[in-house]
């Protein structure tokens, strides 16, 4: 029996709540945003803790899952009828004046149903037809994701459909027909689905300098504030681009702009190597799962995060498009941290029944024999 809680991923967890606390606060008056996310930490903390004294066996179980993954379409189908639009996104419900995001616990509805899918086909992974059930599930989702238009969310999902690939033992030859399958996919997307502010969010990260104050201004306002906290940064509270509004939602969107500005470069390698330790421990929690199941989990989790940090931090310093992707455990928001936490106490559910297998026992266990 593993312990219940891994302190060390917890831990690391609690120096990057506080960066997102302190970068938001403004220390000046009363800011609601800070003493709400300092709630919602309070009640995300709670959840952790009481989801990893759930034995989450009962997730091994077909039906719930399928029973999952319809909700979640349903509601995605609710969203895009009876949605509230926030941001010119109708990705939102209300429930009793909380504004709730339902696309961040179907991030882990989508992992979960991965996870099942091929735990029970890592024998005969290698044959393609599994690549291609399992992307259906991913697609149902991106497409009413995409609809919204919650761009940012979307592109999430394809990062978990191919982390999860990947690590399921896929094939060479089927994941370059994989990678051509989504190049044709996105080409036909270009011409026919996306909308011209979104084409043009594409084009504009290329050189945001054409249009600053159109479509690249947000790119270059975060780019500005990166740069401007050079090595030890400005100091806490004196960040010029987040404080007088020159970078828009830096609670949210651009929080890792904000958070450079002020704490300068040794301050962003802090702050990474803390989300290092965090995505180490899931991948080392990980891989002691007791079946294909909980490692397949694990290894999804490590993938949610590791895709947020990654086109976070590439949109705040201008190398990927602004598509409104949230820094994990920091950037403003219950949802998509009740959602963080709520992965990790799965985790530690499903550690508290783990066992350390050895390492080439859990490789064969997990990819099947080579």
């Amino acid at each position: 029996m593993g312990g219940a809680i891994d302190w060390i991923l917890f831990a690391a967890t609690l120096p990057i709540l506080g960066t997102g606390l302190v970068t938001m606060n403004s220390f000046v008056g009363e800011n609601p945003l800070f003493t709400r996310q300092l709630s919602w930490a309070l009640i995300a903390i709670a959840v952790f803790f009481a989801f990893s004294f759930i034995d989450f066996r009962f997730l091994r179980r077909t039906g719930i899952l399928v029973a999952f993954f319809l909700f979640s379409v349903g509601t995605l189908l609710f969203l895009l009828v009876s949605g509230e639009v926030i941001r010119g996104t109708q990705s939102w419900l209300t429930i009793g004046g909380l504004s709730v995001e339902p696309v961040d616990p179907i991030k882990l509805v989508l992992i979960l149903i991965l996870a099942k899918y091929f735990s029970r086909r890592h024998i005969d992974i290698a044959n393609i037809k599994h690549i291609l059930i399992s992307g259906l599930y991913a697609f149902t989702l991106f497409v009413l994701v995409f609809l919204q238009p919650d761009f940012g969310s979307a592109m999430i999902i394809s990062c978990i459909w191919i982390g999860m690939v990947m690590v399921s033992g896929i094939s060479k030859k089927h994941l370059a027909a994989v990678i051509l399958i989504l190049a044709l996919t996105f080409a036909g997307l270009w011409f026919y689905v996306f909308k011209d502010y979104q084409k043009q969010r594409i084009l504009t990260f290329l050189n945001p300098l054409t249009d600053i104050r159109g479509a690249g201004y947000n790119a270059y306002q975060s780019t500005i504030a990166v740069g401007s906290g050079q090595w030890w940064g400005k100091g806490v509270g004196y960040g010029t681009q987040s404080r007088l509004n020159f970078l828009p939602e830096y609670e949210t969107d651009f929080i890792f702009a904000a958070f450079a500005e002020e704490w300068g470069f040794f301050g962003v390698i802090l702050l990474l190597l803390c989300y290092a330790v965090l995505v180490w421990r899931i991948l080392v929690n990980s891989m002691r799962g007791a079946t294909n199941f909980e490692i397949l989990f694990g290894l999804g989790l490590a993938v949610l995060f590791v895709s947020h940090i990654f086109i976070h931090v590439g949109m705040n310093m201008g190398l990927l498009p602004i598509t409104g992707i949230t820094l994990p455990l920091a950037s403003y928001g219950g949802s998509h941290l009740l959602t963080e936490f709520a992965g990790l106490g799965i985790l530690m559910g499903m550690r508290r029944y783990s066992h350390a297998a050895h390492k080439e026992v859990a490789k064969n266990e997990f990819l099947g024999p080579a």
